[in-house]
């Protein structure tokens, strides 16, 4: 075999796999939000990961960073541009327009899914990401701004996040007051180019508004001293703002007002917010989102209010991690291990178990397969993690009953008939601490 067809292939950088140690957590994050999202009224849609690259050009807009330096785009055999999605809101709008769901209605979406960015990988910042979203049409008032917000917040609360996450808003106003400020914007870093660094002199005349989200301490005072938004908003966008704040405060949602919250993407106005933690070292985003009501019409729709969010489930499942708030539960194992003691209970044992599974169907059971020496079948039910092993050999099959073995527990085995072994490991499982499942 030749060099190269021996050479072990991969994974390709920044786009890892996730094993079966990691997926309990993920599964966890996953049915909590599931939940929510259900309860809240909103339907879950799924998109391609592969759409026009037009579709992200037009939305996202061509001289962000995004557009310019991160997205995978490759030709097709048709000579088409494709481009793996980077982000997902516009192919939510996309879908929602080509299949007719803005059209005189309104939608409340979700969805959840692999995006790419080719950015440098870094920790919980990954070349394939995966986000949970939320997107609304057709509300035009700050009450569904509140709702999204408040949807968020509960999500934090039920899994133990709030105290380690800050609500920060903003507002960018109508598109026409923005234009107006960035004009303002530019004459000011104009007169301030020596401070500027290589990054900010390339934006000012791409992306200005997006120079005030420097992190870059020696523009620090430079930036603290610009005009800021706020001071430039339209009167419909204040009150908007003002009124969203009102909404929040009555709903005891505590937030720090950011003027120098821009969001990278070109089609936010409005509303911009972002859910931001030090738990894991550095200031981090794990939500963010606002109103984009002019996206709909920039795709070839009609003029259409929307606002939503998206949230990065990686940097979320580090922080459930870090922050150890995963129940011991939620992290996997099976409740029971059922052991033919030799190849003779083979066949009995197989049966047993779909019984047991039909008639507890929150059972997590694993059956012994693979053969081997008695001794070797315990120790596999031990590393299964299960408290309790169920064994079936020649006696049991001789009087239809089954051996139950406590692994966790210090207690006498105990022989169960068949007939009543289903009853008897539901009363067990449920009176074992931490067992959520039954």
């Amino acid at each position: 075999m030749s060099k190269s067809a021996a050479k072990k292939i991969q994974a390709i950088r920044g786009m890892n796999d996730l094993l079966p140690s990691d997926s309990p957590r993920w599964q966890f994050f996953e049915g909590k939000v599931r939940q929510l999202m259900h309860r809240y009224g909103f339907d879950e849609i799924r998109t391609p990961i592969v759409e026009q690259t037009a579709l992200f050009a037009r939305s996202i807009g061509e001289v962000t960073d995004i557009v310019e330096k991160e997205m995978y785009t490759f030709d097709d055999r048709n000579g088409d541009s494709l481009t793996l999605r980077p982000e997902g809101t516009a192919s939510c709008v996309r879908a929602a327009m080509e299949h007719g769901l803005l059209h005189n209605q309104t939608q409340r979406l979700w969805y959840q899914g692999p995006m790419f960015r080719h950015e440098r990988p870094q920790k919980g910042r990954y070349r394939q990401f995966h986000q949970v979203g939320v997107e609304t049409y057709g509300f035009d008032g700050p009450d569904i701004d509140a709702e999204v917000i408040l949807l968020s917040a509960r999500l934090w609360q039920e899994l133990g996040l709030m105290e380690h996450v800050t609500l920060e808003l903003n507002s960018l106003g109508s598109a026409e007051a923005r234009a107006a400020y960035r004009d303002k914007l530019v004459a000011y870093f104009e007169q301030h180019q020596d401070v500027l660094d290589e990054d900010s002199k390339r934006r000012l005349t791409s992306n200005p508004l997006r120079i005030l989200d420097s992190k870059n301490p020696d523009m620090a005072e430079m930036l603290n001293a610009a005009p800021q938004l706020m001071d430039h908003l339209d009167d419909e966008s204040r009150v908007h703002f003002e009124q969203l704040k009102a909404m929040l405060d009555a709903a005891g949602i505590p937030y720090v007002v950011n003027p120098r919250l821009v969001r990278g993407l070109d089609y936010y106005c409005r509303t911009v917010f972002e859910w931001t933690t030090t738990a894991l070292g550095s200031q981090g985003t794990v939500c963010a989102g606002g109103r984009y009501d002019g996206l709909v019409e920039q795709l070839g729709g009609k003029p259409t209010p929307a606002v939503g969010f998206a949230m990065g489930i990686e940097r979320l499942v580090l922080l459930l991690e870090t922050l150890n708030l995963v129940p011991d539960e939620a992290l996997g194992g099976c409740d029971a291990y059922l052991v033919p003691m030799d190849d003779s209970a083979t066949v009995a044992a197989l049966t047993l178990a779909e019984q047991l599974r039909s008639a507890l169907p929150d059972l997590r059971l694993q059956l012994h397969c693979g053969g081997g020496s008695f001794k070797s079948r315990m120790k596999k039910a031990d590393k299964s993690a299960a408290p309790i092993a169920i064994l079936l050999g020649e006696d049991e099959l001789a009087q239809q009953t089954a051996t139950l073995k406590f692994l966790r527990d210090d207690r006498e085995q105990q022989q169960v008939a068949q007939a009543s072994l289903a009853s008897t490991l539901s009363d067990l499982l449920a009176a074992t601490p931490g067992n959520a499942t039954h």
